[in-house]
């Protein structure tokens, strides 16, 4: 049994680095929003109205919801309560990249197992239907 390594929970339940990439920009963005509406002690109503946003998408930053907001989102909402957001990018390092080679082929792997048992059931599927009766039938005009 080999044991796995990763650099973040994103990176361990992402299928690729780009999704997990995304998922850390996410949370660190909906954490930095929560941790605003607690230090000013807002209401989810008032929080909204700071945010630019209704109240029922400030109860999903609140709950964790990260599947329901776009990074852009995230930043619209930071900017309208105040907060200045920064971006820093830089290079991986060597045990990174690897990480990310080992990704890419295990999602590949994914893609294909995927692409071979929809091509076995599509096949299916049409040979099925070749073997049906054609069910047409003539209209009089």
């Amino acid at each position: 049994m080999t044991i796995q390594r990763f650099a973040s929970v994103w990176d361990a339940i992402e299928d690729t680095p780009e999704e997990a990439e995304n998922m850390k920009i996410r949370s660190m963005l909906m954490k930095a929003l929560k941790e605003r509406v607690e230090a000013q002690h807002l209401t989810q109503a008032n929080a909204a109205k700071m945010f630019r946003v209704t109240q029922p998408r400030v109860s999903d930053l609140l709950r964790g919801k990260s599947n329901l907001f776009a990074i852009d989102a995230l930043v619209n909402m930071a900017a309208a309560s105040g907060l200045i957001v920064e971006v820093r990018v830089k290079k991986a390092a060597a045990s990174q990249k690897r990480e990310v080679t080992k990704a890419r082929s295990k999602t590949a792997v994914k893609t294909a197992s995927k692409v071979t048992a929809g091509a076995k059931a599509g096949g299916e599927q049409s040979r099925a239907r070749a073997k049906a009766p054609s069910r047409r039938v003539a209209h009089a005009a």
